[in-house]
């Protein structure tokens, strides 16, 4: 298992995968290094002929904190992901991952092509002992906070053990970017009478009350539960948890779309508007799925962050700060104790 001492406290940052181009990672670096000290070193993975231009041009100087590994290849978004892992092993995307692996870096930082970073992580850094599936838990805003949805994509076939795994990971997230003690865990179903939902949910309510001692489980929750102050850990497979993200992202956007035109609609609204920015300042920011940068894929070997790829340097660098924070943390033997002890009690037998 890779450490977080030394060299493993440095952030492999993936420059060439996203949709603005390495120049905004290039911008993104610099507003991180420049904002967060605690950071201990960045190692921007690409083509040097490419980065070492960018980097001169922002100011940047190659240092302990700065350093570029080169790499020849790109991992594009229209690539399909194993094919693209087998034919382009020199991409920015394996190299920055091999980092991790080799114990040169601590967490990799990526825009790029989901299904590749899912694969290669996987693949390369392999699931820890007693989880079959990595998970992507994404914090999204709730009344009174934020909560941490897990899995927000990377599984959508799950296990109902899958599940229990996805509430381990997601609460000891939730420690680490929340500062929650006890994160509550919810079971996202379509009711929370006895009986509802289908088989997948049913047997999950019964091994998340089983291992009660690893896990604070609140119970199953409905939809209207997910953005009320109910739970910290929502618990759901990749299927529901994409599209639950997904959805949230788009309504941000609509409302914010349609706020602007109701408040400029005439020239007392426009007034009210402004005497009020503070407030719609401070909205926006809270539930900006911007601020947490993207979604870590727990459950392996290695850290793996997983950024928007139309994020812009903002969002890049706020992935960084979370990526940087994640790593600090060193959850990962804390996860696969408490992941093992709950496969020794999923396996026990129920009592009749």
């Amino acid at each position: 298992m890779v450490t977080t001492s030394g060299a493993a406290d440095r952030i492999a940052v993936d420059a060439m995968g996203g949709d603005l181009g390495p120049a905004e990672v290039v911008a993104a670096v610099k507003l991180a290094l420049s904002q967060y000290a605690a950071l201990s070193g960045i190692t921007l993975v690409g083509d040097e002929a490419v980065l070492a231009p960018l980097v001169a041009q922002a100011g940047l100087t190659r240092n302990s904190r700065l350093t570029l590994h080169h790499a020849s290849e790109v991992i594009t978004m229209e690539d399909k992901p194993l094919n693209a892992l087998k034919r382009k092993k020199d991409s920015s995307m394996v190299r920055a991952i091999e980092l991790v692996k080799s114990g040169a870096a601590g967490v990799v930082v990526s825009c790029g092509n989901t299904g590749a970073l899912m694969a290669g992580g996987t693949l390369r850094l392999r699931t820890m002992e007693g989880i079959a599936r990595p998970a992507l838990a994404a914090v999204c805003p709730r009344e009174g906070g934020h909560f941490v949805l897990i899995d927000a994509g990377a599984n959508p076939e799950a296990r109902p053990e899958h599940l229990v795994h996805n509430a381990i990971l997601g609460s000891h997230y939730c420690r680490v970017m929340l500062g929650v003690a006890s994160p509550r865990v919810g079971l996202m179903t379509i009711g929370t009478e006895e009986g509802k939902g289908n088989a997948l949910i049913t047997e999950t309510n019964e091994l998340l009350r089983k291992v009660g001692s690893l896990v604070n489980y609140a119970g199953p929750i409905e939809g209207f539960h997910v953005f009320a102050e109910h739970v910290d850990v929502v618990v759901c497979d990749g299927f529901v948890g994409n599209i639950m993200i997904k959805s949230w992202e788009s309504l941000v956007r609509f409302f914010s779309t349609m706020l602007k035109e109701e408040l400029q609609a005439n020239p007392m609204r426009a007034t009210g508007a402004l005497l009020s920015k503070g407030a719609f300042n401070a909205l926006k920011e809270r539930i900006n799925p911007e601020r947490y940068g993207g979604a870590p894929l727990l459950g392996l070997n290695g850290n793996i962050f997983k950024a928007h790829g139309s994020s812009n340097r903002r969002a890049i660098k706020y992935a960084i700060n979370a990526a940087h924070e994640m790593v600090k943390a060193n959850i990962n033997p804390q996860i696969e104790a408490d992941v093992a002890r709950a496969n020794e009690l999923i396996a026990q037998p129920a009592f009749t």
